[in-house]
C-alpha cells in the first residue's frame, strides 16, 4: 500500500455513504416538478462561438425590431432536434419576448467553419426536420425555418397549436428577412 494511505475497515461505515447517495440521486429525479433541462443550459455542442455569430444574432435582432419584437436572453435551457452536423457545432440560443408564452420563442444560431459548411449543414437539418424521424420531434403542426448567414445556420419551428401568443408567427416572418433560407420538404 503507497505511503500515507491508510486501509478502510471493511464493513464498517460504509452503510451511511451508500443510503447517503441514494438519496442524492433519489432527490435529483425531481419528482415531477417542472421540466428536466437534459442539456447543459449554458453552453450546448463543443467549442465557442465567434463574431460571426454575433453579427447574424444583430441582423436577427433587426429583422424581429421591424416586427415590433425583441429579444432577451433564454429564460429556460432549450435544445431543439438537430442533424449531426448542427448537433455538434457551437451555438448561441436566443429568446424572443413572448409575454403570453414565455416557454417559446427560441431561436438557436449555430456556427459552422464556412458558408458552405453552414449550407451543407442548413440542408442536413431541414432534411432532417422534414423527415419522419425528425417530424415525429416536434408537434404536429410545425414550421420550421432555416437560413443560412455567412457560415451560421439560423434556426426556428413553431407551432400554432401550441404557442397561445400572436407574435409567435412574426418571428418566422422577421427571420424569414435574414440571409439566405432553406426549403424544408414536407
Amino acid at each position: 500500500m503507497a505511503a500515507g494511505v491508510k486501509r478502510r475497515a471493511s464493513g464498517r461505515g460504509t452503510a451511511l455513504p451508500a443510503v447517503a447517495l441514494a438519496a442524492v440521486l433519489f432527490a435529483g429525479c425531481g419528482g415531477g416538478e417542472g421540466p428536466i433541462a437534459t442539456f447543459p443550459p449554458v453552453s450546448f455542442g463543443t467549442g465557442t462561438t465567434t463574431a460571426a455569430t454575433d453579427e447574424a444574432a444583430r441582423l436577427i435582432e433587426e429583422a424581429l425590431a421591424a416586427e415590433g419584437l425583441e429579444i432577451a436572453p433564454p429564460a429556460l435551457a432549450y435544445r431543439p432536434a438537430e442533424s449531426p452536423a448542427l448537433a455538434a457545432a457551437p451555438r448561441l440560443v436566443l429568446q424572443v419576448v413572448l409575454p403570453d408564452d414565455p416557454e417559446h420563442g427560441f431561436i438557436v444560431v449555430y456556427e459552422l467553419r464556412d458558408p458552405a459548411t453552414a449550407d451543407a449543414a442548413a440542408r442536413e437539418q431541414a432534411a432532417y426536420v422534414g423527415s419522419p424521424i425528425g417530424l415525429v420531434q416536434f408537434p404536429p403542426d410545425s414550421a420550421f425555418v432555416v437560413r443560412t448567414v455567412g457560415p451560421t445556420v439560423v434556426f426556428f419551428s413553431w407551432s400554432a397549436a401550441s404557442s397561445p401568443d400572436e407574435r409567435t408567427r412574426r418571428i418566422a416572418a422577421a427571420l424569414e428577412t435574414v440571409g439566405s433560407g432553406v426549403d424544408v420538404p414536407s
